[in-house]
């Protein structure tokens, strides 16, 4: 293997594990649910990026041909990831979780947590 590839590859991994290891400190360090969210949506998601960019440099020199697997893989989790922490936290607004007091955004919340279904309004007539 070149030289030049190990280095794309260990700097890609010293990354990828300097996030992991951000987002995994951040995860158990961080007070509340809505401060937590940031780590494994953020770092974390970052971390495995850098791991997978690793694993698809090495895996398409050792293949002769692009490795698309890995690059799917981190697709479907930097689209997934947000889409996730979205839900998580509005189940921790509509079950009220308490957040701390200097946790942003306190009347964000109840305005969120009191809002009202929209009713079905008729919808105009179409003219033609």
């Amino acid at each position: 293997m070149p030289f030049y590839l190990e280095i794309i590859i260990c700097v890609s991994l010293l990354i990828g594990g300097l996030f992991l290891l951000i987002g995994s400190y951040g995860l158990v360090r961080l007070p509340d649910i809505y401060m937590r969210l940031h780590s494994p949506t953020k770092a974390s998601t970052l971390g495995i990026t850098g791991v997978l960019v690793a694993s698809m440099v090495f895996q398409s020199h050792l293949k002769g041909a692009l490795s698309i697997q890995e690059l799917l893989i981190t697709l479907f989790l930097l689209i997934t990831a947000p889409v996730a922490a979205n839900m998580i936290a509005k189940t921790a607004l509509h079950q009220r979780t308490k957040s701390l007091e200097r946790t942003q955004g306190q009347d964000l919340m109840e305005t969120i947590r009191n809002r009202k279904t929209p009713v079905n309004q008729p919808k105009p007539p179409h003219n033609p």
